[in-house]
């Protein structure tokens, strides 16, 4: 298959329309099931695919009666689209023998595939609803009970809304936000590789959002905590969702004092200042056996890598 995206990284192009008035109505919600598609995504975040690696969306009628818990994602033009996980196909509240019938047929044929390989060679639109899909099924199988009493939560909204019945306290998806930073001193560009890496990656810094701060203080405290480099300036670029498992990427560039980076902690392995042939090379793929290698195409962090050395 070959890459057909347009954006310049993966899960921002092609979104759904959401219909998030739609969520508390059933009667639409059934219609839209019979006539809908879903995705089926496994308890490790993959999707079910076709043995070529294309995605598998089956008429969501041919899995259950009607949607029951499952995950409402929205519209492509009238149609709708669903997610579920392959557990509930057997035994979820949408569940019944046919359903479970199928599912089983399904199981021998399908193939699997994770978020990272689809996004380099779905399109646009399909690896956008995989990313939603997973983001949210990910929450929902890891908040099952509520934080403040311990009560079982029952979804509603169309899979958007936990709520405890024995608290009346209601839970929403989380999206945890991150700076990601091309951190730069006029010359040459800062960048790091975190422990366990693939030999010689590296990475533009980045790093999550703590309270009652600012996006401007987490790129000043986030680089000097993981380099030591003191950032003088810095503006916003862009932003991608990232849902491995839930993050949103908020993408900077920065200027930065000229500092001998040091890692002070464990979170990188090493960071060091790269050049902009040195950048370059990895870009064109023109490395030797030594040299740098760089982000996915899929990621904001490779933009920020191209879009420095473009202007560079």
């Amino acid at each position: 298959m070959t890459l057909r995206r347009v954006a310049p990284y993966a899960f921002v192009e092609a979104p759904l329309d959401r219909a998030e008035n739609l969520r508390d109505d059933s009667a639409a919600l059934a219609r839209l099931w019979a006539g809908g598609r879903a995705l089926v995504i496994d308890a490790e975040g993959r999707a079910r695919a076709t043995t070529a690696g294309a995605l598998l969306a089956p008429p969501a009628a041919e899995l259950a009666e009607g949607p029951g818990d499952a995950l409402f994602l929205g519209l492509r033009g009238e149609e709708g689209w669903f997610a579920l996980r392959e557990e509930a196909l057997a035994d979820g509240p949408a569940g019944t023998a046919d359903a479970a019938d199928t599912a089983a047929t399904d199981e021998a044929a399908a193939a699997r595939i994770d978020l990272r390989s689809a996004a380099a060679t779905w399109p646009d639109f399909e690896a956008t609803a995989f990313a939603q899909a997973r983001a949210v099924l990910h929450w929902r199988a890891r908040h099952r009970f509520c934080g403040a009493c311990g009560g079982a939560l029952a979804f509603r909204r169309a899979g958007w809304l936990g709520h405890c019945a024995a608290c009346d306290l209601e839970h929403y998806p989380r999206t945890d936000p991150v700076v990601i930073v091309a951190v730069s001193d006029g010359e040459r560009l800062l960048l790091g590789r975190g422990p366990g890496w693939a030999p010689r990656r590296y990475s533009v810094l980045a790093g999550f959002v703590e309270p009652g701060e600012s996006l401007e203080q987490t790129v000043v405290r986030e680089v000097f905590e993981e380099s030591s480099v003191r950032v003088l300036g810095c503006g916003y670029l862009g932003s991608q969702p990232w849902p491995f498992p839930s993050s949103l990427m908020l993408g900077f560039e920065a200027e930065a004092a000229p500092d001998v980076p040091y890692c002070p902690s464990d979170e990188l392995e090493d960071a060091r200042w790269f050049s902009r042939d040195e950048v370059g090379a990895a870009l064109r793929g023109e490395t030797d056996p030594d040299g740098l290698l760089l982000s996915p195409t899929i990621s904001i962090s490779r933009w920020l890598i191209e879009r420095w050395h473009a202007r560079a």
